[in-house]
């Protein structure tokens, strides 16, 4: 009897950690080439709440409106968090791209750039923009790109690709930023 009554209640333990684990999980907005015209135009009516929410998943910047191409069909830029050098799952997916593009045009070198927003000192953003062009550098190597085929350098917070001062502009600026170099 206290054996059917314990299995009893650890099944609806674990049944309202499912239920209360689904309340709290919150979808990642995931924008694609074909909607990021339609998103851009939807976040324009939006308030400045909902924009964020567009353009941000947490604190990283996921628009693609700053972001170029190292070729075609290949982004140049990956975004971090606040103070952070850690790798989006976004990011290693940019990286991999990356990557693969490098190993197929062997004859090209390339640049690591790493960058920051306006806010810490110069010397702090100097050394957390080189910490995340490594990040990039060290990720590319492990997809088997060469590390004398990749330099790595730092602007820290001197060449923000939005000037603006706001959160939306903060994250557009930590980034790190894989220009060819030949």
């Amino acid at each position: 009897m206290n054996l059917s009554k314990i299995l009893k209640n650890a099944f609806l333990v674990v049944i309202f950690g499912l239920i209360v684990t689904a309340c709290a999980t919150k979808k990642s907005v995931k924008t694609t080439e074909s909607s990021s015209t339609t998103k851009a135009a939807e976040t324009q009516k939006a308030d400045p709440i909902e924009k964020l929410d567009a353009l941000m998943q947490g604190d990283v910047y996921i628009g693609s409106d700053t972001v170029g191409e190292l070729a075609s069909g290949v982004p140049d830029r990956v975004f971090f968090a606040t103070n952070e050098t850690i790798l989006t799952t976004a990011s290693r997916e940019t990286l991999r791209k990356q990557a693969a593009w490098l190993r197929q045009n062997s004859n090209v070198t390339v640049v690591v750039e790493g960058h920051a927003d306006e806010r810490g000192t110069r010397e702090y953003n100097l050394a957390l923009g080189e910490r995340r062009a490594n990040a990039a550098k060290d990720y590319l190597m492990t997809y088997g790109v060469s590390s004398d085929r990749i330099k790595v350098l730092s602007y820290g917070k001197e060449r923000p690709v939005d000037s603006g001062s706001n959160p939306l502009s903060w994250s557009k600026n930590r980034r790190s930023v894989t220009v060819k170099a030949n």
